[in-house]
């Protein structure tokens, strides 16, 4: 019988095999989030980890009233995204909690990782995307994705600066909310 994410959560604090499952079902895309994000193979691999010994050392706190636990992961990944840039490192406090070594990466694992990035990374962004209105999407996608200038932007689409501004804005709102909810 194969368990629904919420169920393996739900199992993992007496069995461990259970969010081994749940890990192996979700790694790539995790990893593929931090990929197209950082662009940076070992800062990704490093980020997927934190995320998931945060993620094993508070399933305790996952309620699926407040959403699935593929958005309740991705929330964390959030957070710990958000943490590193604040620190300008990667925190490692959930990996020693868990008992977790630091991550040695060989050349040929850097490799794996971008090609992973290339594939999953860029699938999950514009998955997202497209849960956006076309308006927000476009916006978003010129200025973050594409890192063009408010004003380029604005040309193309055929407004002001101002209306381009407040598109990427409520996007990075919409956005943050959706990967948040499952955070908390």
């Amino acid at each position: 019988m194969d368990r629904s994410d919420e169920q393996l959560l739900a199992e993992s604090g007496r069995d461990r095999a259970a969010f081994g499952v749940f890990y192996e079902r979700h790694e790539r895309a995790v990893l593929g989030f931090f990929g197209a994000v950082t662009r940076r193979p070992e800062l990704a691999a490093d980020l997927t980890a934190e995320t998931f010994a945060a993620a094993l050392d508070g399933v305790d706190r996952f309620d699926p009233e407040r959403g699935t636990a593929r958005m309740w992961l991705f929330g964390i990944a959030r957070n710990v995204l958000s943490g590193s840039a604040r620190r300008g490192r990667v925190e490692t406090a959930a990996r020693r909690r868990i008992g977790l070594e630091t991550l040695v990466l060989a050349p040929s694992h850097v490799e794996l990782i971008e090609a992973l990035v290339t594939a999953e990374g860029d699938a999950i962004v514009e998955a997202w995307l497209a849960e956006l209105p076309p308006d927000q999407a476009a916006a978003l996608r010129a200025r973050v994705l594409d890192e063009r200038e408010y004003a380029d932007i604005a040309s193309d689409l055929r407004c002001s600066e101002a209306v381009v501004r407040q598109r990427v804005s409520r996007g990075l709102g919409r956005l943050r909310r959706m990967l948040g909810e499952g955070a908390r």
